[in-house]
């Protein structure tokens, strides 16, 4: 009987120590896998925030680029006027054409 039951315990030594071995494993692999996704998800919302202040930038710069342009209208506005021409009759002397511009501004999830 002592025989049969060493026999025993060492079966049962085997069957838990593969299934720790297996567990541990297959533990690690998921733990890897969980870690190359939480590191994409991180990548991706830096790309898409880096994203995000690059179009800021982008609107700033066509915002200052066409405030330039128009102060340049207005100084060769003011050259017409001074040689006698009338300013009202000119189609880009209004001042209407600002309110054309567009202000373009990113909206997180969070200010949805």
């Amino acid at each position: 009987m002592g025989e049969e039951f060493e026999r025993k315990l060492e079966r049962n030594k085997d069957i838990a120590q593969e299934l720790v071995e297996t567990t541990a494993h297959r533990v690690g692999r998921i733990t890897n896998i969980i870690t190359g996704a939480v590191a994409d998800v991180a990548r991706e919302v830096g790309d898409l925030v880096t994203d995000g202040f690059e179009m800021r930038d982008a609107a700033r710069r066509a915002k200052a680029d066409q405030r330039e342009s128009l102060s340049g209208v207005d100084d060769d506005q003011d050259e017409i006027s001074e040689a006698g021409v009338d300013r009202q009759s000119l189609p880009s002397a209004s001042n209407d054409h600002q309110d054309d511009i567009i202000d373009a501004e990113i909206e997180s999830d969070d200010q949805r």
